[in-house]
């Protein structure tokens, strides 16, 4: 299970509303956000040659179609749209939960963070949900049976961590 963010596009002009209150989306261009779209291409190498499949899922409603559509193309092999407007990282993390507790992934993976909140609280509150563990800012994922070994950058050098399956990444 990949997650992926609807984030407008770092190239679209942002303009907010006379009170300064409200973004006005007309005009914005809408994209998958960039580390989701790094997380979806790694599990597509993962899936390679191994007979899995990639379900992408989005939290958001109907104008998010294009960016889940867009997903697809990249090679998803389905896709799912939780209809409901994202209102913060907890709400989120608590839709895709529900979601992935029905759903016997193997690997639930979401970008760093996402690049219109930087919050990068998601993934760490879905394993939490889902009681299994989670690794956050990981650089290198290989899967060996029913183990996944993860390499984070740490101050002056490298981790290396071996979690089971399933894991959020």
């Amino acid at each position: 299970l990949v997650c992926i963010s609807n984030v407008p596009d770092t190239t679209t002009k942002i303009n907010f509303s006379a009170d300064q209150k409200e973004l006005v989306t007309s005009g914005i261009q809408y994209i998958i956000n960039p580390y989701d779209e790094i997380a979806l291409t790694r599990a597509l190498e993962l899936t390679e040659g191994s007979g899995g499949t990639v379900t992408v899922l989005n939290v958001g409603d109907t104008s998010t179609d294009p960016t889940i559509r867009k997903a697809l193309a990249i090679g998803a092999t389905d896709a799912v749209r939780i209809n409901a407007a994202p209102r913060d990282a907890y709400f989120v993390a608590k839709q895709i939960a529900n979601h992935a507790a029905t759903g016997n992934y193997d690997l639930i993976l979401t970008g760093r963070e996402s690049i219109d909140y930087n919050g990068s609280q998601v993934a760490a509150m879905v394993g939490e949900l889902l009681n299994i563990p989670s690794v956050s800012i990981c650089k290198s994922l290989t899967i060996d049976g029913n183990n996944a070994t993860l390499e984070r950058e740490i101050e002056g050098g490298k981790e290396v961590i071996t979690a089971p399956l399933p894991l959020v990444v």
